[in-house]
């Protein structure tokens, strides 16, 4: 009988591994060396099952959850917050000589969606579903597009992407 794969285990098991490299990577002592190289080897595994790059380096909040984690790429000197959500083949990375992105807390980025350059991403921010992100996303907003930019708000001020989400909700 073949199981299914868990892909929120391998996920949370990539982000724990990430972390005990970090924990560890400072440290100095035969015990926490020993402890770094087997954290560095759990990492590597995790990565190559799951078919992403998390860069160990990569300063990455606490609760960050990836639900599919395949495919997912982030940058060495990316800044991630607390409590975000990272869907599938997404990329936080750089472009050409730039500084790579700072996620704030409590976001959510969509499958496929890429956030290049020096790029701030406000806190409880979502960015849709293959959007390109290359410029500044403020708190509070749903970026959408190609490029991506938020979109256009209604006649009351809000954003037309969550006054259709209330919508839909009432009904």
């Amino acid at each position: 009988m073949q199981e299914k794969m868990n892909f929120r285990y391998m996920g949370s098991a990539l982000v724990r591994s990430i972390t005990s490299c970090n924990r560890y990577r400072l440290r100095r002592g035969i015990l926490d060396g020993l402890l770094w190289k087997w954290s560095r080897l759990r990492h590597v595994f995790w990565s190559v099952i799951t078919g992403s790059e998390i860069d160990a380096n990569a300063k990455i909040g606490k609760g960050l959850t990836l639900p599919h984690p395949n495919g997912v790429i982030v940058h060495r000197n990316a800044v991630i917050g607390d409590d975000c959500i990272i869907m599938q083949q997404v990329t936080i990375g750089q472009l050409a000589e730039e500084d790579a992105p700072v996620i704030g807390s409590g976001v959510y980025i969509g499958a496929g969606a890429k956030v290049l350059g020096r790029v701030c991403v406000g806190d409880h921010a979502r960015i849709g579903a293959n959007a390109v992100v290359l410029c500044d996303v403020p708190p509070n907003w749903t970026a959408v597009g190609v490029p991506a930019r938020p979109p256009p708000p209604d006649q009351e001020g809000r954003a037309r992407v969550d006054s259709m989400a209330l919508e839909f909700a009432r009904q």
